[in-house]
């Protein structure tokens, strides 16, 4: 009982840890000051050159850590280390540093690249909140503690063995494949002040999505079959079929959250 306990606490503390690194991502995209006294374009002065070769390895650092332990491989021989009920606390935990790390350390390049004002950069900043509401809602559209950690927790604190989730497609996951990368790259990309930092962000982090989703894409082929073929083919990736897409009806399969 004592280390189910450990289990549930652990899950819990890098639950609120991700809450954290994820309020402060807002904040750091968005240039809300208010939020966090660092952002991508506000905080320590330093050459391009040094900026680049800095923020580059941080999201390289990301992206290495978020696409290895993701893969089922890996989470197969992790959990020869840890519990298994610890496993996703565990991704969850150190992608939520490894990012706050990234906030911190983060060198801004504020040069600008384009800047709007008026009714093209209320636009643009409603889109960017759109898609901070896509990429949380999605989360809670397939399983939001499952997907961070908590639901495995509990059910290791009960004494009960986690259990594959059904797939299914809720809601967004009817229009595209991965809504919760779609929310990250309209609040990646929307924004009235675009620096040459905030670009260079947005071109990795995209960079980074679109290769991520083929390893997630491939996986997911291989855990479900035939049944996610068929979801791939009626379904976009990214891009709602806004005209003339056909409207799916199934209601047993869902794409879950990329990992």
């Amino acid at each position: 009982m004592s280390g189910r306990l450990l289990i549930m606490l652990y899950a819990i503390t890098s639950y609120a840890v991700f809450l954290g690194s994820f309020v402060w991502a807002v904040g750091f995209v968005g240039n809300y000051n208010y939020l966090t006294a660092k952002s991508i374009d506000v905080g320590e002065s330093s050459t391009v050159t040094e900026a680049v070769v800095v923020d580059v390895l941080l999201l390289a650092l990301f992206a290495a850590q978020h696409s290895v332990m993701a893969r089922p491989a890996f989470k197969r021989w992790f959990t020869r280390i840890i519990p298994a009920a610890a496993e996703r606390s565990t991704y969850v935990l150190l992608s939520s540093v490894i990012l706050l790390l990234l906030f911190w350390q983060w060198r801004p390049i504020p040069i600008p690249v384009w800047r709007v004002e008026g009714v093209a950069a209320a636009v643009l900043t409603g889109v960017h909140w759109l898609g901070w509401l896509i990429a949380l809602s999605s989360t809670y559209m397939i399983d939001h503690f499952d997907l961070f950690g908590l639901r495995q927790a509990v059910l290791a604190l009960r004494g009960t063995d986690a259990t594959a989730q059904p797939f299914k497609t809720p809601l967004l996951y009817r229009l595209v494949r991965h809504p919760l990368m779609l929310g990250f790259l309209l609040a990646f990309w929307a924004t009235p002040e675009m620096s040459v930092g905030h670009l260079l962000f947005a071109v990795l982090g995209t960079a980074y999505i679109l290769i991520g989703l083929q390893l997630e894409e491939r996986d997911l082929v291989a855990e479900f079959g035939e049944s996610y073929r068929r979801y791939r083919q009626r379904v976009p990736m990214l891009l709602p079929r806004l005209i003339g897409g056909r409207r799916t009806e199934e209601t047993e399969t869902s794409a879950r959250g990329m990992r």
